[in-house]
């Protein structure tokens, strides 16, 4: 899921009103926990469907704050007055929040993932899968897709590659009329960048190589393609292989500022390279001190 949410402010008490901020707000809030310890206000309107239980969401600490997000659509902007058994309880989260302190936070709902359907989908036979449109086929792949990249901003490559995978899975098994295969490669093609990256980030360069190359049978002027293609060649140190798609990526995109930085690269390791090459030479025909050189008997 994605969103933003502002630091908790804690609602300390008004003497010379004789009311606290908090019964003050509450007046116009809506009671979405059925107690009055969830209130809400919407300051703009989401649209859409709401989030799922199901959701794929960011980590949850408090009580209130899922059930606030249980309560909102995509784009949605909310205040939300969580009590303190919603929020931080009797203990507080010193030294900001004291003991027993009702809270304010403000969420915006930018989007979330529902995995509900897209698992669903996937616990069928290929058998019962076929008998969906090929649309239905594509908007699960792109929702496992989509979960990859989830995972894969949160740094956990091998979970966001499983999900590639799911995606994949589905698109190879799934024929396509000839007027709506291009979309089913559209489709690949995107998944197998996916693929190449994560394993990249893996450490595996060899399979990081082969889904690069899967990439380029699709499209064979792909410079994100060629890119990570070279990258992984770069990290087997076959540099050769390496200039040959990054040189090939630069041309697609003679400004892409990573494609520049990795040939500079290439070229440092390279002339590293070189120099140890030739520093061994260097010992090899060198004569000792009893005038023969390395490698002579």
């Amino acid at each position: 899921m994605g969103g933003s949410t502002r630091s908790p402010r804690v609602l300390q008490g008004d003497n010379a009103s004789g009311q606290s901020p908090y019964e003050r707000l509450s007046r116009r809030m809506l009671d979405i926990s059925g107690d009055r310890g969830v209130l809400k206000d919407v300051i703009r309107e989401g649209a859409g469907e709401l989030v799922t239980p199901d959701a794929s969401v960011l980590d949850i600490t408090l009580w209130g704050m899922e059930l606030g997000l249980l309560s909102m659509r995509r784009g949605e902007l909310a205040r939300f007055l969580f009590k303190p058994t919603y929020a931080y309880g009797t203990l507080g989260c010193p030294p900001l929040i004291p003991p027993n302190t009702t809270v304010l936070f403000e969420i915006e709902l930018l989007d979330f993932l529902d995995s509900a359907e897209s698992d669903k989908f996937c616990a069928l036979s290929a058998e019962q899968q076929d008998q969906f449109p090929l649309q239905k086929v594509l908007k699960v792949a792109a929702t496992e897709r989509e979960f990859g990249n989830y995972l894969f901003r949160q740094n956990r490559f091998y979970d966001a590659k499983v999900r590639y995978k799911r995606a994949l899975l589905l698109l190879h098994r799934r024929s396509a009329p000839p007027e709506e295969q291009h979309l089913v490669e559209a489709a690949k093609l995107l998944v197998f960048l996916n693929l190449s990256f994560t394993y990249l980030r893996l450490e595996r360069p060899t399979t990081a190589l082969r889904y690069g190359e899967q990439a380029l049978l699709i499209d064979q002027k792909n410079a994100k393609a060629l890119f990570r293609c070279g990258q992984a060649c770069l990290f087997m140190t076959e540099y050769e292989k390496a200039r040959d798609f990054l040189v090939r990526a630069q041309k697609e995109q003679p400004f892409n500022h990573d494609i520049n930085n990795e040939l500079k690269k290439l070229a440092s390791y390279y002339r590293d390279y070189t120099d140890k090459e030739k520093e061994m030479c260097h010992r090899m025909f060198t004569p000792n001190d009893n005038g023969s050189t390395v490698g002579e008997n």
